[in-house]
């Protein structure tokens, strides 16, 4: 088998290895796609050295096949498709104890802080396996982690058709917020700086539009006759980003965190004292955002197809991550393992 190893800030190296049979409770997953995101350019450039301790195999969005099953697996066959949901909880802690475990204090979160699935077979717990429909391209289901975290983010914001939305920030994540929140029955309006971005939203339906040639608030006013959006999300993760996200919310709106800020950003807490807005933090997912995801990407009601801009051969994966990280032309970049030495 082959993987990809993280070894030091913007150091990958494709390794050959040995394929790790699974033990009691565990599936060995032949991988079949592994998405980039954010939390992997976090990754590549040095910045969560802390928690991945390299060298590390990295990566938690992707689909496959069941290839090996443990002793004391059942419910699962060799060659059935599924993808992984990648949340290891403790049990213990207090966010278990209350029952968020997808917030656990002492999580193990796969791909971070234990080898993840950017490699050829990938072993891990059934209980954190997912199955999909036959039928769905993999390289679809590879999408279905991010979907999840889009479900969990609207979720949190309690969406519903009265809603007008405002996502702020046009990557990935955002354009799935987006295209839940549309499913939802909400008016959505997507706030972006990047022209390729911008078109893909737009091409999936999605109305999107520039902060550098637009006045946001003043659009979103027109559109609400004055009360501002029912619910923003802040997907960006600038400065800037926050700031319209605050701004463009009517009283007791909602303003959802969803991108991870490096550091502290200033806040107008006047704002959300005058309009009594609320502030909500949301973080990966449960287990039923997942299986909604996969429901959501296999129907078409998520045109995944449509958002995957590259897929790439594993030897591959250095120059996709700089593609990603340069920003230009590319929005879901896909490492195809299919072809890789098992």
């Amino acid at each position: 088998m082959k993987a990809v190893v993280y070894r030091s800030a913007r150091h990958l190296e494709v390794q050959r290895r040995a394929p790790e049979p699974p033990g009691p409770g565990q599936l060995r997953i032949a991988v079949a796609y592994t998405g980039i995101c954010g939390t992997d350019l976090h990754v590549y450039h040095g910045d969560m050295d802390a928690r991945v301790g390299p060298p590390a195999v990295i990566g938690h969005e992707m689909s496959g096949r069941v290839a090996e099953v443990g002793a004391g697996v059942t419910g699962y066959a060799v060659g059935q498709p599924v993808t992984v949901m990648p949340t290891r909880f403790c049990g213990r802690c207090a966010a278990c104890r209350r029952g968020d475990a997808h917030v656990c204090h002492a999580m193990d979160f796969l791909g971070v802080d234990s080898p993840g699935a950017m490699q050829s077979s990938w072993t891990v717990p059934a209980d954190l396996v997912v199955p999909l429909p036959d039928d769905l391209p993999l390289d679809r289901a590879a999408l279905v982690e991010p979907v999840a975290v889009a479900v969990h983010d609207v979720r949190r914001g309690r969406v519903t058709d009265a809603d007008q939305v405002v996502v702020v920030g046009g990557g990935p994540v955002g354009v799935l917020v987006a295209t839940v929140a549309r499913h939802r029955g909400a008016r959505v309006l997507l706030v972006e700086p990047d022209p390729f971005r911008r078109s893909v939203a737009a091409g999936v339906g999605i109305d999107a539009v520039d902060p550098a040639g637009t006045d946001v608030v003043a659009l979103v006013d027109g559109r609400t006759d004055g009360a501002g959006a029912d619910v923003a999300f802040e997907v960006s993760g600038s400065a800037a980003g926050v700031g319209t996200a605050v701004d463009v919310l009517t009283t007791r709106g909602r303003l959802v965190m969803v991108a991870i800020h490096p550091q502290p950003r200033p806040v107008n807490l006047h704002r959300i004292f005058w309009r009594e807005l609320e502030l909500l933090g949301a973080r990966l997912y449960q287990r039923e955002d997942m299986v909604e995801a996969v429901r959501l990407v296999a129907s078409g009601v998520v045109p995944a197809g449509q958002l995957i801009s590259r897929v790439v051969p594993v030897e591959a994966a250095a120059s996709a991550f700089t593609a990603l990280e340069e920003g230009g032309g590319v929005l879901k970049v896909l490492l195809d393992w299919q072809e890789a030495d098992r």
